[in-house]
């Protein structure tokens, strides 16, 4: 598939685009920033060896040709983002991994989001697109590194069941265990506050955690 993502630049996004180019995915880059993407597309490239193309762009300009897009912008500037893309954006499939996250002196905090959860606030913004939330538990330097994949499961949310399993076929490029169906687009807020959790206990055991489904 050809993958834009939106805010490719921060650490997430560049994790994501890394593993998805090493499995022979073309992936696009994006930022408000032109050269800023075109800096971590160069960054990426070297490092890509019999996998997919990676290219870059502003936000806008990388959607066009793409199967499928991913959101991976901070919290506060998305819904301007989105509203500002609704219309080249109506009809296609876009992924959430947005965590909308405080910090304060007792660590990291679940943001009260009125629509819910972020991936609900981009359903809101993009009336016309399918928003499927996925990927917000894994870590960012986990995904960077040249290694194996780590032991994890990646929780998918949808309210479309085809769009949904699209995205759980893709995790298994990311996750040692893969996708997981867990359920509806409205518990993503659940799963997005779990994030906060995982921060905690990554500075408190100085680790790298993720989530793994047993049992099934």
């Amino acid at each position: 598939m050809h993958i834009a993502i939106l805010g490719g630049t921060g650490p997430q996004g560049k994790g994501l685009g890394f593993r998805f180019a090493l499995a022979g995915h073309d992936i696009a880059i994006g930022s408000r920033s032109a050269d800023r993407a075109a800096a971590t597309a160069d960054e990426l490239r070297p490092r890509i060896v019999d996998g997919g193309a990676v290219g870059s762009g502003a936000n806008i300009d990388i959607i066009d040709d793409a199967d499928l897009i991913l959101l991976s912008v901070p919290y506060e500037g998305q819904v301007d983002l989105l509203r500002s893309l609704a219309e080249p954006l109506a009809g296609r499939l876009v992924i959430s991994c947005v965590n909308p996250l405080g910090f304060d002196g007792k660590g990291p905090h679940a943001l009260a989001v009125p629509e819910g959860s972020a991936a609900e606030q981009a359903a809101v913004a993009l009336p016309d697109s399918t928003i499927v939330a996925a990927f917000h538990h894994l870590s960012a330097p986990s995904l960077l590194e040249d290694g194996p994949l780590h032991d994890e499961s990646v929780l998918v949310c949808g309210d479309d069941a085809e769009a949904k399993q699209q995205i759980i076929d893709l995790a298994a490029v990311t996750a040692l265990r893969g996708g997981v169906d867990a359920g509806p687009l409205r518990n993503a807020q659940q799963i997005e506050a779990m994030t906060a959790v995982l921060i905690g206990i990554n500075k408190a055991y100085k680790a790298r955690s993720g989530i793994a489904i047993a049992g099934l």
